[in-house]
Order: structure tokens, then sequence, then C-alpha cells
């Protein structure tokens, strides 16, 4: 039974979605399969334009950062709305050639709105959810990350063709739709719960140390997706000289798997296990990010990309989920989790972009040691959860 004044579940989880759509799906993500157009036409060097992709990311920790302190000024709902207006606004500024500062003015903005619906806009939606469907409602609101992909994908290549500045206005019209299809499905916070006795809690505590590798294989996590996110359209059409046209190909196929991959990957985390399915898709996204490194054939890059696709936002209920299995049962200690987890992503991923922009202008170019480095920080990672489980299972068995 819904409370009166309060939007349905699947109304909040609508304007969830939307959300995630705009702010990281579209604001962020329309921007690779842009960026070889932007180069082309010469707005500004490879370089600049790596850089200026780096510069969404930097915003995006900001946004993590500042995200509950937005909301404690202003109310989470007043916040959320606020970030997507700045994210379509961000889209219309960027429709105007005004050099490199104007630009990584606004990237910067548009990547604090999305670290500041990324923190907020699940949590306010999942507290309203029954626990048993926690899962497949996260997995529907980010899945919102991968229809912004595929329709950056799909929708951008037909915008160019009216030219750049044309291309960035008609996202910002897009966007400017969700916002007010979103608008007005939020749902109040809820009540605080009363706080448990001071003995009842520390009983409660579950160990910490695997909370902590955790966040640590999460930040690895956010490296290991750099290189597919921000570098894989241009590696495409200048690194591997196959053109515009070939990077949308293979960015609609990153944009397919992301439509798909939080449902996929939150239901294989509700059948085996959020400890399980974390391990896997670790494994996979090595193999996947090294494929582009050792084999440019169509079908291996093809294979990658639709994988990738699918983990970029797959990744994010499985480890939510994990998140709160991790931190017990109180919802102040899940909240503080998943902000623990998304600060050390955005920090992983913004430093990770700028390194990788680096290594790719100091190396002239060597798009393959690019995804390499994305394939060693993932399989790291991996072997972080696998080993670190094994240390700090006989510990929790002594306690």
């Amino acid at each position: 039974m819904t409370p009166a004044g309060q939007p349905s579940l699947w109304r909040a989880v609508l304007s969830g979605a939307c959300a995630a759509l705009i702010g990281i799906g579209v604001a962020r993500f329309a921007y690779t399969p842009l960026l070889p157009a932007v180069v082309s036409a010469g707005w500004f060097s490879s370089e600049a334009a790596a850089y200026l992709a780096a510069a969404n990311l930097g915003g995006y920790l900001a946004g993590v950062l500042l995200a509950e302190r937005f909301a404690a000024r202003l109310s989470a709902v007043t916040t959320l709305r606020a970030a997507m207006v700045i994210s379509t606004g961000s889209l219309l500024a960027c429709a105007f050639q005004a050099g490199f500062n104007w630009f990584f003015l606004w990237r910067f903005a548009s990547g604090v709105a999305g670290g500041v619906i990324m923190v907020l806009a699940a949590p306010l939606i999942l507290a309203h959810a029954p626990p048993a469907r926690r899962g497949l409602i996260g997995g529907f609101i980010f899945m919102g990350i991968g229809l912004g992909i595929a329709a950056s994908g799909t929708l951008v290549p037909l915008l160019l063709r009216q030219g750049v500045g044309q291309a960035w206005i008609g996202l910002a019209v897009t966007t400017a739709m969700l916002t007010a299809v979103a608008w007005g499905g939020w749902p109040n916070p809820p009540a605080p719960a009363p706080a448990p006795a001071k003995a009842e809690r520390h009983s409660r505590r579950p160990p910490r140390h695997r909370l902590t590798l955790l966040h640590f294989e999460y930040a690895l996590n956010a490296v290991g997706l750099v290189p597919h996110m921000v570098f894989l359209a241009v590696f495409v059409a200048h690194g591997l000289n196959q053109g515009v046209d070939a990077a949308g190909f293979y960015w609609v196929l990153f944009g397919l798997g992301a439509l798909v991959g939080p449902l996929v990957f939150g239901h294989l985390a509700d059948r085996a296990g959020h400890d399980r399915a974390l391990r896997l898709v670790l494994l996979l996204e090595a193999a996947a990010t090294l494929a582009p490194a050792v084999w440019n054939a169509p079908a291996a890059l093809a294979c990658s990309s639709l994988f990738m696709g699918a983990a970029t936002p797959g990744i994010v209920p499985v480890v939510l989920g994990r998140a709160h299995e991790l931190a017990g049962s109180g919802l102040a200690d899940q909240r503080a989790a998943w902000r623990i987890a998304t600060t050390g992503f955005a920090a992983a991923q913004a430093v990770a972009a700028y390194g990788l922009a680096f290594v790719l202008s100091a190396s002239q170019g060597a798009y393959g040691l690019i995804f390499a480095l994305g394939a060693g920080a993932l399989l790291l990672a991996f072997l972080i959860d696998v080993v670190g489980e094994a240390v700090v299972r006989p510990r929790t068995r002594r306690a």
C-alpha cells in the first residue's frame, strides 16, 4: 500500500532510471561517440579531448563527496532535481565552441551532477523497496545508465549529421524531456530508524575486513572500466584507422550490453550470491579488457565491447548488494558503506582517466598498453577478493 503523498514504487524506479540515464548514461557516455567527431571537426586535439573526458570523471568524484552535504541542506529530492537540470544545461553549453576552459567547466559540472545522482538516487528508492526485491529494483534503476549508453550510440551518429553543435543541442533536448518525466516521481526519505543500544550495535556489526577489501576491489574495477568507457571509440576510429562509423558500431554494441547488464548481473547475484557473482564478473572483465590489446579481429572487438558494456552498469547492483550484506542491517551503515565504495570508485576512475590519458600521450598512441593496464587492475581486484576472503575467513571463525 503506497502512503498518501508518496508515488508508487515503480513510479519512483522510473524517476531513478531517468536520473541515471541523464546524469551518467547521456551526460557522461554520450561524449565517447562524440569524441572522434569533436577531434575530426577540429574543436580539440585527441589529447585535449581525452583530458575533457577526464574532467567529467573529476567532477563525478566531487559530486560523490558533496552529495550528502547538498542533500542535508536542500533535501535529497531537491538535490536530485537540481542535478538533472545541471546535466541538461551542461549539454546545451557544450554546443558552443568557446574554448577548452569553457568545455572543461561544463564537463566538470556534468560530472558533479552524475556523482550526486549515483550517491542519492538508488538508496532513496531502495529504502522503500521490499528486501527480497532490492536486487531486481536496483537493476532497473541502473539500467538507466545502459539506456543512456545505447541511446548515445544510436542517437549521436544521427545528430552528428547536422553538425557537432547540433548534436549537443539534441542531447540537451532529450535530457530535458527526461527531467520532466522524473520530476514528480521521487519518494520522500524514510523516517530514520531508532538507534540500537550500544551493546546490540557491536554484537551485530560484521567484520570490517571484507568491506574494506570490497572497497579496494571496486576502486580497481573503476580503473579497469576506463579504457572502454573513455578510449573505445577513438581507439577504433583513429588507433585502428577504421573511421567514425566503425567506432559508432562498436559503441552501439557497448550500449546494447549496457542495456541488459544491470538486470542480468543483478539476477546472477540473486541466484549465485553477490560474492560469487562479483568474482565471476571481475575475471570475465579482465579477459574482455585485455582482448583489444592482443587481438584486433572484429569478433574479438565485438565481444569485448558487448561484455564491457554490460559490466559497466552491471557491476553496480552487484557491488551495492554486496556492500549492504557486509555493512549489516542498519540503514545508516549501508549508506555509509555505499558512499565509501562510490567515493573510492570515483577517485580511482578520475586518477585512471588522467593517468591513462598521459600514458597515451607519452606513448604516442599505444592503445594496446591502455587496455593491458586496465586488464591488470581487474585481475588484481579478482585476486584480492579470492586471497583476501581466504585470509579473512579464518579470522572470522576465531572471532
